[in-house]
């Protein structure tokens, strides 16, 4: 017997109430890029959405400033990182992980009698176990989206794989966040729902700060004072946790190479890690550590001084060793935020970052294993101004383009979002 979910019914794109639950482990205010994707996507149609997601610091506030209702299950994984760390996190997360599951699967149910919606799109396949259960449970359709990391840690469990292969069949559609993502998927299972490409898009508003070009030329100066960094100098920004993986110290080892060729060159590194007394180490030994500056944790709200701030942005990711997709999450976003403030960005010819940074276009796209072309790269955008602003403008228009959720629903149309 055809299950309800699965009727053919007529999609309607304007709704008078809510009739999507969106659902997400990470949502906002906690600062992640899942997170922030998820928000961004709920801001798109906020007189359609409602959203479960678990709890974290300064919800409460947050939820009651939003234009549609959030609700909100105990987050223990909190607690669980504040008293114990990674150690006590590793220990319950199998438990951790289940209470999830059964929190999500009885709030949508409740929450299914109170708005009576029709669609559910699952923002990640974490705990997708009580997606396919509420799949059979109700007469509703569903989306699922990918970012990299869920796949891949669903993927190395052979009962987990065969459940996850189950809900992706009875999907309505598959979100990726990029292209990588969709061909990892394709390369994992033999799928014929439609699968989408989504990526994610910038919020002016998560900088806290007017865009107008006479403020960032002030927060420009202001920021390079700070460092004592003169006007001319050019200034390299790379944003990120310091991992070995993010190979900052590789922009590092082209610093004296910049120098010793005339370039008054700045290197400023925003975020902590495992790696940042290793990459102190480095600047000291290389004699640059006047050169280069550890901002340390920025919050989002500062980081426009520190784009404003910069000539070039750059990350030199490298791919991990266990898994190819481990950190494919996040890669996508700080490019896209240095390409909003319009900047060129020197980046990885690697995965997900081939959807933000097109090679001579809005940047340039190096093998970060080939010294040599790194320094090439390197010389030309500092040497070269006009480069540096003809990228950096192609950039600002290809991180104002969006792709809107709602097209999802709506898939005949001609602005139809990327299908298989």
């Amino acid at each position: 017997m055809e299950h309800i979910s699965q009727l053919g019914t007529q999609i309607r794109e304007n709704t008078a109430y809510p009739d999507i639950l969106v659902i997400s482990r990470i949502f906002q205010p906690q600062e992640a890029v899942i997170g922030e994707y998820v928000y961004n996507r709920c801001l798109q149609d906020p007189d359609r959405v409602i959203v479960l997601a678990a709890g974290c610091c300064g919800d409460k506030i947050f939820d009651k400033a939003q234009q549609f209702p959030v609700y909100r299950w105990t987050n223990f994984s909190l607690w669980v990182n504040f008293l114990g760390g990674n150690f006590l996190s590793n220990v319950f997360k199998p438990f951790l992980n289940l209470f999830n599951i059964i929190c999500t699967l009885l709030l949508a149910i409740k929450l299914y009698f109170r708005y009576h919606y029709r669609y559910i799109e699952w923002c990640h396949g974490y705990d997708f176990p009580a997606l396919l259960l509420l799949s059979y449970i109700l007469p509703i359709r569903f989306f699922i989206y990918l970012h990299g990391n869920d796949l891949v840690d669903i993927s190395r469990h052979f009962l987990w794989r065969s459940l996850f292969k189950i809900t992706l069949k009875r999907a309505e559609g598959i979100v990726c966040n990029s292209s990588y993502i969709r061909e990892t998927l394709r390369n994992t299972f033999r799928l014929d729902t439609p699968t989408h490409v989504i990526n994610p898009v910038v919020r002016p508003e998560k900088f806290g700060t007017p865009s107008s070009l006479s403020h960032l030329d002030d927060l420009r100066i202001r920021l390079r004072q700070a460092y004592n960094i003169p006007e001319t100098a050019i200034v390299i920004l790379s944003v990120g946790r310091l991992l070995k993986h993010k190979s900052f110290d590789r922009v590092i080892d082209n610093i004296p190479l910049l120098l010793t060729i005339g370039v008054d060159v700045h290197y400023i590194i925003c975020g902590q890690g495992t790696c940042e007394q290793q990459l102190k180490s480095q600047s000291q030994r290389l004699r640059v550590d006047q050169r280069v500056h550890f901002a340390g944790y920025v919050p989002e709200r500062e980081l426009a001084g520190y784009y404003a701030a910069c000539d070039i942005f750059a990350m030199l990711t490298l791919e991990e060793d266990k898994a190819k997709t481990k950190t494919i999450d996040n890669l996508e976003m700080v490019h896209l935020e240095a390409e909003y403030f319009g900047k060129p960005v020197l980046a990885s010819r690697l995965g997900s970052i081939l959807d933000a940074v097109h090679h001579e276009e809005n940047g340039l796209l190096v093998n970060p294993d080939s010294g040599y072309e790194v320094l090439q790269a390197f010389k030309r955008l500092c040497q070269d101004k006009q480069l540096r602003e003809k990228l950096g403008r192609q950039g600002q228009e290809l991180a104002k383009r969006k792709t809107y959720h709602r097209w999802l629903y709506n898939p005949e149309s001609r602005y139809s979002c990327l299908l298989n």
